[in-house]
């Protein structure tokens, strides 16, 4: 019989560990060390200079252990599964997704170059990109989801930085709003203003669809960034990060990760590989309550609009066309308008009982939040009216409880919201 090539949800049981490296265990345990032993001293020499590049390795040369801030075995297994995910080549984790984030970005630019990016993005991305990329004498352009691939063109050419660009950095689906961005459009973007010896790169952020629901490297993208605090994470016990790509791209970025000392931790990374077992089961689970949810939602009369991707491809063509050819699912994540503003969105959020109101997303419990006062409050206001990031907006995170539970929740919750009273005309 033919050896089978297993998928990945079979693979994360056991996919880069031994049970023969640790007495038979199983599970991989802790390797709760800062150092490693060297067999002699020439080892140590060979291990340094593969760490530090100083040459290419030899037949059957593996990087071997040296300091926790290099690897460790927790850490280099993590990666190695957390690749198959997304078939990229390597994987570099991180204790946050904004370590992640930022690394990225020092890495692949320099003083004088140009970043176009889309909107919106998560809170934390927006003010790094516009309060200390912008320190280092890096320029910043943004581009919304309704911008054709002529007006993004346009955009570079006034900037007159056009051939200073050296990234196009997106979150797709986007946060809060579940706007969908091409991703083989940005690709053709940056590969249109590359040239050989200035690459541009194209660096997706996936987490608000986990790597089960869209794989942004099979569109073109250079990297794929996570919070894998978030659905890779899954419990809302942990705080951690990870990008994958290409082994030159993701080497890079390791020897970033090594002089910042942003590495993911021992514990966490063990936390994560547990939570890979399940990824698939969670998700397939969040995916269907978010359905229920976003369809009950969708005929209550104290709601203008849902935010759900299914219902935005339904609404628009173009946003139909990128779902139905990079997109997997519909996601759990969703948000919707109720009707009035912050203080109806106050009484909904005030009220619920089984979903937390707490920040985050892709857990096994469902969140709820108010992008406008809290995950976005850094974004002006003027951007934010003109992204849709409102006083009415709130955002649900869709854990894998009981559908018909969440949606008994959402009705107490509205029950409770005061019909909101049309606004008086004003007299000039």
């Amino acid at each position: 019989m033919k050896q089978r090539s297993f998928s990945p949800e079979s693979l994360m049981m056991s996919y880069g560990y031994e049970p023969s490296w640790s007495e038979g265990s199983v599970k991989c345990p802790v390797f709760q060390t800062s150092t490693f032993e060297f067999t002699t001293a020439e080892q140590g020499k060979a291990y340094f200079e593969l760490a530090y590049g100083l040459r290419e390795p030899r037949r059957h040369e593996q990087q071997g252990m040296i300091y926790s801030r290099i690897n460790n075995p927790n850490m280099e297994i993590l990666e190695e599964r957390l690749r198959l995910w997304d078939g990229a080549e390597a994987c570099a984790a991180f204790e946050s997704g904004m370590s992640a984030i930022s690394t990225v970005l020092l890495e692949f630019l320099r003083p004088g170059d140009l970043l176009l990016f889309g909107t919106p993005l998560y809170g934390g991305t927006h003010h790094f990109i516009h309060h200390v990329l912008t320190k280092f004498g890096i320029h910043v352009r943004s581009f919304t989801v309704h911008d054709t691939e002529e007006q993004l063109e346009q955009i570079l050419q006034e900037s007159g930085l056009a051939h200073r660009l050296g990234m196009i950095y997106l979150e797709t689906p986007a946060n809060p709003t579940n706007d969908l961005l091409d991703i083989d459009l940005m690709a053709r973007l940056a590969r249109r203003h590359s040239s050989p010896d200035r690459p541009v790169y194209l660096a997706v952020d996936n987490t608000y669809m986990g790597p089960l629901w869209q794989q942004p490297l099979q569109h073109g993208a250079d990297l794929v960034l996570y919070s894998a605090t978030k659905y890779i994470g899954g419990h809302s016990d942990l705080i951690a990060g990870a990008v994958l790509g290409s082994r030159e791209l993701i080497g890079r970025v390791k020897g970033l990760r090594t002089f910042l000392g942003n590495m993911i931790a021992p514990y966490t990374s063990w936390l994560l590989l547990r939570s890979l077992e399940t990824l698939k089961v969670r998700m397939e689970q969040q995916a269907r309550n978010a359905e229920a949810v976003a369809t009950y939602l969708r005929q209550h009369p104290k709601v203008a609009r849902v935010y759900y991707l299914p219902f935005l491809a339904e609404e628009d063509p173009r946003q139909h066309r990128i779902w139905s050819s990079q997109c997997k699912g519909g996601g759990a994540m969703l948000s919707f308008d109720i009707r009035g503003g912050e203080a109806e969105a106050f009484a909904f959020l005030n009220h619920l009982q089984l979903i937390k109101l707490a920040v985050s997303l892709g857990s096994t419990e469902s969140l709820a939040e108010h992008p406008a006062t809290m995950t976005h409050v850094d974004i002006p206001a003027d951007e934010k009216q003109r992204l849709n990031i409102t006083p009415s907006l709130i955002r649900l995170s869709v854990g894998v409880e009981n559908s018909d539970d969440l949606i008994w929740d959402v009705e107490q919750a509205l029950a409770a919201v005061p019909v909101a009273r049309p606004q008086a005309a004003t007299l000039v």
